[in-house]
């Protein structure tokens, strides 16, 4: 709807709901940018490295910062991370990793400050692997969906749908007492230690002497 201001900020948009719709209910962000984001870490640069912390996590604080004092009581806020934040997926560079580390920091900090201040409600997603165009602008989507149906405790699909749900659940009474935490919707891919389509997991064949 505020596209078409150009150069607008944050605190601006912001201002332009109050005028326009008074009070809301929630906030979601859905939000990141890694322009570097196929560079591994070592070869990513200092300004690559900030804009995917500024637009993926920042954003995020700045949005929860600005939109607080709109909210009516019991609002919530929730925001789309991704595992790479703890563990190590490579290909998923150019400080977007990190920027998703910062991101979860924050939701439990926002939790903490933002309840106490205007009793809202602040909690992620950390969504499995999803063939969504913004999943596919990393180049290697196609190979984390597979790896997922391999490796995931539910062999089946992802959907936005069932994203969505998760989302619907957060941001409803029903999580009423729910705040600072990562809900991860991922089929279980998040509870593995291992990847079980590992050959060197495969049975072996014992050779038997006589």
């Amino acid at each position: 709807r505020y596209k078409q201001y150009d150069g607008y900020t944050v605190s601006e948009v912001a201002a332009q709901i109050e005028k326009d719709f008074g009070k809301i209910d929630i906030i979601v962000h859905s939000l990141a940018n890694g322009p570097e984001v196929k560079k591994p870490l070592l070869e990513t640069s200092r300004q690559g490295y900030l804009a995917a912390m500024s637009a993926s996590a920042y954003s995020f604080v700045s949005m929860v910062k600005y939109f607080g004092p709109l909210m009516n009581e019991n609002g919530a806020a929730i925001n789309l991370t991704y595992l790479a934040s703890e563990r190590a997926v490579p290909g998923y560079g150019g400080g977007m990793s990190s920027a998703k580390a910062a991101l979860e920091s924050d939701t439990r900090t926002l939790a903490w400050e933002a309840g106490r201040k205007w009793g809202l409600r602040v909690n992620a997603i950390s969504a499995g692997a999803l063939g969504s165009r913004a999943a596919r602008a990393i180049g290697f989507i196609g190979a984390m969906i597979e790896y997922a149906h391999q490796n995931a405790p539910l062999q089946k699909d992802l959907t936005a749908e069932e994203i969505g749900r998760a989302a619907t659940f957060l941001l409803s009474p029903a999580a009423s007492a729910i705040t600072g935490v990562t809900l991860y919707v991922d089929n279980g891919m998040h509870a593995m230690g291992v990847a079980v389509d590992s050959p060197a997991l495969k049975p072996q064949e014992e050779t038997v002497e006589v």
